[in-house]
């Protein structure tokens, strides 16, 4: 709460507008291992795949397929989001990335810790950290 009493406002989800939304499912969930949280019908059998770390993780990511965005969103910008995750043990996520023949960076030692870059399915670059 702030001073005056009144909720700070949070990041709820980030939207990911993807061409190939089962492919995107199955790397969310297969490789990074989230969660489907929900999964929303749209308009004309279209649907969107609301995913996170965990069923209770506070910040999402609602994966939309591409085409409906730029059927009902035209003025949307399409470009993917600068996303930098968060974890436990970046050397194992590294390894299993690197096992799964996922496109992963060189593990780089930054004055706030290692990290490397990863690219999705679509050639969608993201970045992980090791917590501190």
């Amino acid at each position: 709460m702030d001073k005056k009493g009144e909720k700070q406002m949070k990041l709820q989800s980030v939207m990911l507008y993807v061409k190939d939304q089962s492919q995107a499912v199955k790397f969310w969930t297969e490789v990074m291992q989230f969660e489907i949280i929900n999964e929303s019908a749209l308009m004309e059998e279209y649907k969107s795949y609301e995913i996170g770390a965990t069923k209770e993780s506070e910040t999402t990511i609602v994966l939309f397929d591409r085409a409906f965005i730029e059927k009902y969103s035209p003025g949307v910008t399409l470009d993917p989001p600068s996303l930098m995750f968060e974890v436990d043990d970046l050397e194992a996520l590294y390894n299993r990335m690197k096992s799964m023949d996922v496109t992963v960076g060189e593990l780089v030692e930054m004055p706030t810790g290692k990290v490397f870059n990863f690219s999705d399915f679509e050639g969608n670059y993201f970045a992980v950290t090791q917590k501190q």
